[in-house]
Formats: structure tokens, sequence, C-alpha cells
């Protein structure tokens, strides 16, 4: 299998787009992706932005190619306490914190609420996923707005997106269908502003670029997924791509294209019945927010806090 672009020997076959590609090749094919995605949506505005980030290879991939494209970016880190799962996440991400000399926020549940995040779940009455979703968006927003930054950037990829518009549709939830834009925009200066860089970059893609760019990251699903509906959904997904290459991409292409007729409507319906947290004026559906009434049921004292993390000290 020779490479399209120099006639080298390739080391990815990207069906999708009906081309093979040797390693040097396919890393200019993935960061142009994402520099074009970045421009065409504007998902950076003057400022700082900040990268939320897991340890996984989608995460520091997008953190990586931040700093080569010369965008300075920073990291938040939230560690669930998964016992090794966690503590080896977190070595992943200090060990890219090392590599770009970028300083990484940390924020540790374990020692803040007094319990891991399965037993946050227990007292929210959620699943894991769902506990854990609302502790890192408080965490990402609440790092984003209190340290100066001005864009919250995550590592969802096309698999991801794919899935969760297939979940939204089957159910047709349409809360949720109208959502998953590559940007979600600040709001009255308590919601920080978000944004999805490798939104059109497959998860397949992501790991063959985290290979040859020598990314070192966990390689473990998180263990508390194991029964996640999105995993059924993207095997779903993939098995219709094997058949027919490209309906991913065309998938999510087609759905932003019916999004952006649509705006209107998702305007009309966005931050409907929200309020403002009377503890930390985090919005919220009541007089407190999610993450207040969980400190509170945990009985802790302790406050919310962040541990700076900066290869230069350490």
């Amino acid at each position: 299998m020779k490479c399209k672009v120099c006639g080298r020997e390739a080391v990815i076959k990207l069906k999708a787009y009906n081309t093979s590609l040797c390693a040097d090749d396919f890393i200019s094919f993935f960061e142009k992706r994402v520099e074009e995605t970045i421009r065409k949506y504007s998902l950076l505005k003057n400022g700082r932005p900040i990268v939320a980030v897991s340890g996984g290879k989608d995460s520091l991939t997008l953190w990586y190619i931040l700093n080569k494209l010369g965008v300075a970016a920073d990291g938040i880190y939230v560690n669930l306490g998964i016992g090794e799962y966690s503590l080896n996440s977190l070595e992943k991400v200090k060990k890219m914190a090392q590599r770009l000399n970028r300083k990484v926020y940390i924020f540790d549940v374990c020692e803040i609420v007094g319990k891991n995040i399965e037993g946050i779940a227990r007292i929210m009455k959620r699943v894991p996923c769902s506990a854990c979703g609302m502790v890192k968006r408080y965490v990402m927003n609440r790092v984003c707005l209190d340290m100066g930054y001005d864009v919250v950037l995550t590592g969802h990829n096309l698999d991801d997106e794919a899935s969760a518009l297939f979940g939204n549709l089957l159910y047709w939830r349409e809360g949720y269908l109208w959502k998953k834009d590559l940007t979600l925009e600040e709001k009255d200066g308590r919601l920080s502003r978000k944004a999805k860089p490798l939104f059109l970059c497959s998860e397949r893609e992501t790991a063959a670029y985290a290979i040859v760019s020598r990314i070192d990251y966990i390689y473990e699903e998180c263990p508390l997924s194991f029964d996640a509906k999105s995993l059924v959904y993207k095997e779903v997904l993939n098995r219709i791509e094997e058949i027919s290459p490209g309906t991913k991409i065309a998938f999510v292409k087609g759905y932003l294209k019916m999004l952006k007729k649509r705006k209107a409507f998702e305007e009309e319906g966005d931050g409907k019945g929200m309020g403002v947290c009377e503890v930390c004026g985090y919005p919220a559906r009541g007089l407190r927010c999610a993450m207040c009434r969980l400190m509170e049921k945990s009985d802790t004292s302790k406050q919310i806090a962040f541990i700076e993390y900066n290869p230069e000290e350490a």
C-alpha cells in the first residue's frame, strides 16, 4: 500500500476519502483538517483557550496539535478517583504538560468532595457517567471563568458526535438534538464558551495521529462506561461505515447543514427556566446548582479548589 501523495509506504488507509497516506502526509492531512475546522467555524477567537484533558488519545492529541499550531493552551484535568485508571490518566496528562511546557489545573473529587465519582453518583442518585458529566461541566466552566480563559476546548471526535446524534434521533430527544454544535457560546458571563476542534475527525484517525506523533495516552476505556449506550451506537455506526465508507462524516455534516437552518429554533429554547445558583453564581434550575447541592450532601467543609501543576516548577 503506497502513499497517494508521495509514493512512500503508507501507514493508514482512509476509505472515507479513498486515499492512503504515509506517516508524514497523514500528520499534515490531520493537522490541516483541525486547522481548517477551527478557521471555518471560528472556534478560536482572540484570547486564551484551555483544553479539557482526560489522559485519552483525543484530548491529548488536541492539546498537542493546538500548541504545535502555535495556539498556547493550558489544560484542565478532573481526577475522578477511579483507582489505577485515574492515577494512570493523571500521569499521562502530566507527561504531556511537561512535553508542551504548559500548566494544567487539577481538580481532585476525592480531596474536595470526600468521595470518588461512584460515591458521588450514589449521593446524586445518578449513573456514574451522568454524575461525571455534571462534575466535569462545572469544573471546566469554573476554571475557564475564574482563571481568565476565554474558551474551553474538548476532544469530542466525529464518532462521539455521530453516536450522540444517533441516540438522540432514535429517541427523538429534541431538547438535546439541536444542541450538538461545534460551539456553545458564552452566556451572561456565567457560562464559558466551549468548542470542539476534532468534531470532523474520526476516532480511528485521532488514534493513528497519536501513535505516529508518539503521544503517550491511556488505552483503556473508563471502567465505569462498560454499559454505556454510546458504545452500542458507535458499534452500529462502525458496521455501517465498513459497508459504506464516509457515512459518519456525511451524517454529521448533513446535521450541521440542518442545524444552521434551525438556529432560530435552538436559540428560542436555549436557557429556558435557568436561574443562578445562590452559592456560586453558576446557572441553575433552582436556588442551588447540582454541584453545590452535592457539596452540601457530602457533608464536607472543603471549598472548590484546583491544584495548579506547572512543569517549570515541578
